[in-house]
């Protein structure tokens, strides 16, 4: 185990120090135990590498971001310790660490495998819903019901301790940690580049997985070039946990068979395989530069002019109303209306809301101040939706309120609290 200062991951080695590393990245809410059963044989043939996501496991809650920082993190990690190139075999959000890390550092990956992942994990108003719900009453309702997520329910019920185990692995997980990294799943959309990870992978289902399931693995499949795809029966989602022998063989195969000795091509971006054997845990790529270099490059600067806001307008209109809403709203759109909606999206959205110089909480004060004193109650519903997926509590949304009844007039604040506690209520309450 490990110290773990904020550029870092808390992590552990098992296996031969001069073996080849292997990655074995843990799914959001668990910790590096869910790998426990794989651990005893793959140690035989690799070194093998594990760690614990921010906040979770005892993890420093330093909240990652983006898919992308939190690759940086673990790069930054494994280069104190010397680690230039690695398999890489991780599970659902971790996955989608593995599919960044083959997109943008494909020198450093040797082969991977994406257990229960997919290009795009469910929609960006599902996750930022889930982050409302924490952000609202804890992890608890999360913790409670993840069994059902993780696992079938014959395994469920014939496995109470391992049922329990995962309840309290979530309830244990910092809050602000896993709310940021429902962020990172909400932004993650790779569907387009799947082509251009070149590394062997292997696509590992359950059956019976409902969250990221057979079709999800098949997409992953069809779009990655050197690609197999595995469904494991009678599992669900942590399937590691749920069929660990299964997983186990496929892994052990997968890694044995699919890690080709192969040095980097800088001039053409390509990997190519050498004719000399090269040991993959010590085949050098060139150096790797500073964290915040993972993710896609830069945009190149405007030639002339201002650039059109319209991009980053939808963008942030996207993240701070959801995409069901703003799909309703130019949906709806005509002849008549779609220069406003373009209007919109443009100067409100792309000008002054992407502005930096107040941040997204204190803009949706603002907002939800203004929308009181206009007696704009329609638009008062959907920006309270959004002030709670801008991270406002419930109780500063009240604050809110109670200060523009000063301000704006009791009245005007009356109709208000009468719209903003029926949307937090269908808005926090948790599912059963």
């Amino acid at each position: 185990m490990s110290e773990t200062p904020p550029n870092t991951l808390q992590y552990r080695f098992d296996g031969p120090e001069d073996a080849p590393v292997l990655i074995l990245g843990p799914s959001l809410g668990t910790t590096w135990h869910m790998w426990d059963r794989q651990v005893p044989e793959l140690a035989k043939t690799f070194r093998v590498f594990r760690f614990d996501l921010p906040g979770h496991g005892g993890a420093l809650a330093y909240p990652a971001g983006s898919v992308a920082e939190l690759a940086g993190r673990l790069l930054g990690t494994l280069d104190q310790l010397g680690v230039q190139r690695f398999g890489y075999a991780g599970c659902a959000f971790s996955g989608a660490l593995g599919i960044e890390l083959a997109l943008r550092r494909p020198e450093r990956v040797a082969s991977l495998a994406l257990i229960a992942a997919s290009p795009r994990f469910g929609t960006a108003d599902e996750f930022r819903q889930r982050g409302v719900i924490v952000r609202s009453n804890g992890l608890d309702p999360i913790a409670r019901t993840s069994p059902e997520r993780w696992f079938t329910t014959g395994f469920a019920a014939a496995q109470p301790a391992i049922t329990e185990w995962a309840v309290q692995m979530v309830r244990t997980t910092d809050p602000g940690c896993y709310i940021a990294a429902c962020e990172a799943l909400a932004a993650f959309d790779v569907r387009s580049e799947l082509g251009r990870i070149g590394v062997p992978t292997l696509v590992l289902v359950g059956s019976d997985d409902q969250v990221t399931g057979p079709a999800e693995a098949r997409t992953l499949v069809a779009g990655i070039p050197d690609a197999r795809l595995a469904v494991v029966p009678g599992a669900s989602h942590l399937v590691p946990v749920e069929q660990p022998a299964a997983v186990t063989d496929l892994l052990v195969r997968h890694f044995s068979t699919a890690w080709q000795p192969t040095a980097f091509d800088s001039a053409t971006g390509q990997m190519a395989i050498q004719s000399a054997p090269v040991h993959p845990a010590l085949s050098a790529p060139p150096p790797v530069g500073p964290f915040a270099e993972i993710g896609p490059a830069a945009a190149p600067p405007e030639v002339m002019g201002r650039p059109d806001p319209y991009d980053a307008g939808i963008k942030v209109r996207r993240e701070v109303l959801g995409d069901a809403h703003v799909d309703r709203a130019l949906g709806a759109a005509d002849e008549f209306s779609g220069d406003f909606q373009d209007f919109i999206t443009r100067y409100a959205w792309g000008e002054v809301w992407d502005r930096p110089g107040l941040d997204r909480r204190s803009r949706s004060c603002v907002t939800l101040t203004a929308l009181v004193a206009g007696g704009h109650l329609d638009e008062l519903a959907f920006h309270t939706r959004a002030a709670l997926r801008n991270g406002l509590t419930p109780v500063e949304i009240r604050e809110v309120l109670l200060q523009a009844a000063v301000y704006c007039g009791v009245p005007a604040a009356n109709s208000a609290f009468k719209v903003a506690q029926q949307v937090i209520r269908e808005e926090t309450t948790p599912e059963e």
